[in-house]
């Protein structure tokens, strides 16, 4: 007699749901689980925000471009789809921050916008004498009060004092999350920061201890290593690896789960084609508001209805190397609030990421929207073109129109952090599994929005699946 397979729906086809799928139909075809996979997806592709344009010779990311080599579950996967030597390191070079009109150097030995090295940042024009004065009050400051969530903009406000804040580490945090610092959680997004100042008090002396020793024949920055990975082939053929490695039967594109209810002790999917899919776990690697509309019926979910996501989008502007007549040396900027410009950051692509642009061309990609400053999302794509235009002839001397651009919106895709995001995570993690036993959460609204962020909660989703079902890995 045949032994009835246990289903698991794995609801969202990004990044965290193909790896739920992957790695769980690996088990499967070892062990001879059995086990049935349903990976659903509202829209008719997988890979959520890994999208690629390939035109022209070009290689332009839609979404993310890279992720942090350090962070090795992404490597992992990509040898275990056969996409191990696609991988490619940035190229190192300056990097630059923008304030009212000028373009400053990253001072040198700088975490994150947090000096490890005093004559850079003394030396620098990003900060008045006051500034630099205030930020040596970190040096004397008692540390925070323990195990309390604080907002990025206090903690580091607290520490190193507005105009260092402003200028430098909020332009590179907002940057990652494109959030309101002073909302953003300190222990849902650096709790690093704070254990640092916890253990030595002062944050300066601290990143100091704790950076990595430099080399004593430190090689060029030209020649370094870059701290990012890509796919040469872009981050999309990534997702189409992953795919391609599928049991094509276990995918279901389009449709759209609009309900999920407990029923014994299995779950009905209630899909947008009227069908209802019975599940004994259910994975849900989806945004959080989505989350909480699949389980409208379970009131401990209403607090993602007030968790905020931000509007951003990406213009990645095409030229030949003729047309910038001044060029700068480095791979990118980002910018400060200070300053009347809508982008709010710059990467020089062609300069960052050699295989993307064909020689004699030029790839710019630059970034608008964040936190309190969305609407441009919304505008035309020759209108945000236009100003994202005027915004860069303000920092470089660009003689003619792009030969094309591709603008990529992302409405309501950054999720926010905000003060207290890993307790409420917690409370609502613990009724799911009084309530919900079987339900699972993996995706960039909970455990990190980084690729390698979701892999790893794509990952934990599929331990927690097998040992919900009492499999042994």
């Amino acid at each position: 007699m045949t032994e009835e397979k246990q289903v698991v729906a794995i609801i969202g086809g990004g990044i965290a749901g193909l790896t739920a799928a992957f790695y769980l139909q690996k088990l499967i075809l070892e062990k001879k689980l059995p086990i049935e996979i349903k990976l659903i997806e509202a829209s008719h592709r997988l890979g959520g925000k890994m999208q690629t344009v390939i035109k022209d010779g070009f290689t332009i990311e839609r979404g993310p471009d890279s992720f942090l080599s350090r962070k090795t579950s992404m490597i992992k996967l990509a040898k275990e789809v056969g996409m191990e030597d696609q991988l490619v390191s940035n190229s190192t070079g300056k990097s630059y921050v923008l304030v009212k009109d000028k373009l400053y150097s990253m001072p040198g030995g700088s975490i994150m916008g947090i000096p490890t090295e005093i004559g850079p940042f003394i030396t620098t024009g990003l900060f008045s004498i006051p500034g630099k004065i205030r930020a040596a009050a970190d040096f004397v400051l008692p540390k925070s009060a323990c195990n309390v969530d604080q907002s990025l903009g206090e903690f580091f406000r607290r520490r190193l004092g507005n105009e260092v804040v402003e200028n430098l580490i909020e332009p590179l945090l907002s940057g990652i999350y494109a959030g309101d610092i002073d909302k953003m959680s300190l222990m849902s997004t650096f709790p690093q920061f704070y254990q640092v100042e916890q253990k030595y008090r002062s944050l300066i002396l601290g990143m100091k201890k704790t950076a990595p020793a430099k080399p004593k024949n430190e090689e060029p920055a030209e020649k370094k290593k870059g701290a990012f990975l890509t796919f040469k082939s872009g981050l999309q053929s990534f997702a189409e690896a992953i795919e391609g490695k599928l049991d094509p039967k276990s995918i279901l594109k389009g449709y759209r789960v609009g309900k999920i209810t407990k029923t014994n002790k299995r779950y009905e999917l209630y899909l947008n084609n009227g069908e209802t899919l019975i599940a004994d776990c259910v994975v849900a690697a989806t945004p959080h508001k989505i989350t909480q509309s699949m389980f409208s019926d379970y009131r401990f979910f209403d607090p993602f209805k007030s968790v905020p996501s931000t509007s951003v989008a990406t213009v990645a502007l095409a030229f030949p190397e003729e047309a910038i007549k001044t060029d700068i040396d480095g791979t990118g900027f980002v910018v400060s609030r200070n300053g009347d410009y809508s982008i709010t950051a710059c990467t020089w692509t062609h300069k960052k990421w050699a295989h993307s642009t064909p020689k004699g061309k030029v790839l710019l990609r630059c970034y608008v929207g964040r936190a309190g400053e969305e609407t441009i999302v919304d505008l035309s794509d020759d209108r945000i073109i236009n100003i994202v235009l005027d915004d860069l002839s303000r920092t470089m001397d660009i003689g003619m129109q792009p030969e094309f651009a591709v603008v990529s919106r992302w409405k309501d895709s950054m999720p926010q952090y905000t003060v207290g995001h890993k307790q409420r995570l917690e409370t609502i993690n613990s009724n799911i599994k009084s309530e919900l036993p079987g339900v699972f959460l993996a995706s960039a609204s909970f455990g990190g929005v980084g690729l390698p962020d979701c892999i790893d909660q794509g990952v934990e989703a599929v331990k927690g699946v097998l040992d919900y079902l009492n499999v042994k890995e």
